[in-house]
């Protein structure tokens, strides 16, 4: 035994907590109907304090998709922009290490996110958003490091789908440009590595995954919209992956890379914990585990709901005013059939659209199953859970064939089960994207279930007409689809005739002002047939 060193080993344990995807969440509320609801940064405050006094080393972050929403948010941003962003304000109470920048941070326009950025006590990352003319990240470092008190090195560095231009409006990202986030990753991992040699290395990625985690299959279309599962095969060097923006609730281990997604609304939190052992060599990963925790039956924390007060109750106020009247039935009880048939609501979308425009073809989306359309009295708080986005409109020059082709790609989001239409399961999973089935106004169609995808259409008329392919018309739809969001890819690039500045609520408001009472019709301009 002479000469034998004896090393005393040593292990230590690092926990992780992250939100993604909280949409402007704040308060355990569900705006639409005012009723409580298990979600919230109230209650993920208490969630955090717990934590950190059950733990000795605690790091908190936010993967993104955080300023935007909900009617808190929009009411904000109309009426008290000059105040401190609540979101941001919460945030800092929280104490998080660092956000990564989302999609629907860039919403509301580049103002409300540089002020956001501004007023954050701790960094925004993205190493991918960079200065269109310097490269250089745009809104803060495109990583972070945190050394803990027994000298274990962290480096967390973040990354954005880069598919953003394809929804955004361009006057939201001016000067912004959005690299490749997997090319970026890898670049600087391995610079992260060299040069830093931290212990452990975390990636928060504000995107999902393209492939099924288990089998490796394609789940969607690879668009590099979504780049996780290439990230993990391809990427050496990360021991986490931290991702959102697909609102889904899953843990696994791809390539040995821990991975995690924890929902959306601030319904979940992700807790992240890993085992170190001192080593010869220095500290060493030996463990690693994820969950995915809900918020329910938390309590709210007193600090978070008093700093809330003031804006919560101007909120309150701003979505109880009544703001016009509707005669006859404008509710919508089935969405499916509110997206087979003509609804009143859907119609009166179309209305607001073409007037606002002066157009004469209109296309919208019922844009989520919550939506529940109008009675007989609407509140702005109607009109917000409705349309839940600050969409702009635009008009674009339009092939017939162009519109062909996007009614081709609407007609796939059904699909006949056992002689029944339904929808299609691949705008269900992984991700429910029913917003991206779109109705038009100002045209009659008809789609034929019996038909192969990519030739339903039949009928397809203007004023009686039928639609030309090489004609050119003039449509109104919002700035999201107009840049070819869904994979609309028959809009990018069109002829802009004229841009509305005003986002869709602002716009609903003004059209009730204007009429005060509007009656619920039905013009039935499109069929789907089995």
């Amino acid at each position: 035994m002479e000469g034998r060193i004896i090393v005393q080993s040593k292990t230590e344990k690092v926990k992780l907590l992250y939100t993604s995807d909280v949409h402007g969440n704040a308060m355990p509320i569900l705006y639409g109907t005012n009723e409580y609801a298990e979600l919230g940064l109230a209650k993920y405050a208490t969630v955090v304090k717990q934590k950190q006094k059950e733990n000795k080393h605690v790091m908190v972050l936010d993967n993104g998709d955080l300023i935007q929403g909900t009617p808190l948010m929009t009411h904000y941003v109309k009426e008290h922009s000059d105040k401190e962003n609540p979101m941001i304000g919460i945030m800092n109470r929280i104490g998080i290490e660092a956000s990564v920048i989302g999609n629907h941070e860039f919403n509301f326009g580049k103002k409300v996110l540089q002020d956001a950025v501004n007023q954050s006590e701790f960094p925004w990352i993205s190493a991918n958003t960079v200065d269109q003319t310097s490269g250089e990240p745009y809104y803060g470092p495109p990583y972070i490091t945190k050394v803990l008190d027994n000298g274990i090195k962290i480096a967390i560095v973040g990354v954005t789908t880069h598919y953003i231009p394809n929804w955004e409006s361009p006057e939201h990202i001016a000067q912004v440009r959005f690299e490749d986030a997997l090319e970026t990753l890898s670049k600087w991992v391995t610079s992260i590595r060299d040069t830093e040699k931290p212990d452990i290395l975390i990636a928060s990625y504000h995107g999902g995954f393209e492939r099924d985690l288990e089998t490796g299959e394609a789940t969607e279309e690879l668009t590099g919209e979504n780049q996780g599962y290439a990230m993990c095969e391809q990427v050496e060097g990360i021991d986490v992956l931290l991702t959102g923006h697909q609102h889904r609730v899953l843990t696994g281990d791809i390539n040995n890379v821990l991975v995690i997604q924890p929902g959306n609304n601030g319904k979940f939190f992700g807790e992240v914990d890993l085992l170190l052992e001192h080593r010869v060599n220095g500290w060493i990963v030996t463990g690693k585990q994820a969950a995915v925790n809900s918020l329910e039956h938390v309590e709210e924390d007193a600090e978070i709901i008093s700093y809330m007060d003031e804006i919560e109750s101007s909120t309150q106020q701003w979505l109880d005013q009544p703001i016009g009247r509707i005669e006859g039935d404008m509710t919508i009880d089935n969405p499916l059939d509110a997206r087979l048939n003509k609804h009143a609501f859907i119609e009166f979308i179309q209305r607001v659209q073409m007037e606002a425009s002066g157009t004469d073809i209109s296309v919208t989306s019922l844009l989520n199953n919550e939506s529940k359309g109008f009675g007989s009295v609407v509140t702005m708080r109607d009109i917000v859970s409705n349309y839940m986005y600050p969409n702009t409109l635009v008009v674009l020059e339009l092939s017939g064939q162009d519109i062909i082709d996007a009614l081709e790609k609407s007609a796939d989001y059904f699909i006949l089960d056992n002689d029944e239409v339904v929808v299609n399961p691949s705008y269900i999973e992984p991700k429910p994207q029913h917003y991206n089935y779109d109705m038009w106004e100002g045209i009659e169609y008809t789609i034929n279930m019996r038909r192969p995808s990519g030739s339903r259409l039949e009928e397809v008329t203007h004023h009686g007409n039928p639609l030309q392919a090489d004609e050119t018309y003039h449509v109104v739809l919002n700035n999201y689809r107009a840049n070819g969001g869904g994979n609309y890819d028959m809009f990018k690039g069109k002829p802009v005739v004229k841009e509305i500045q005003k986002d869709a609520v602002e716009l609903i408001r003004t059209y009730f002002e204007k009429y005060r009472t509007v009656a619920a019709t039905t013009t039935k301009n499109f069929t789907v047939k089995k």
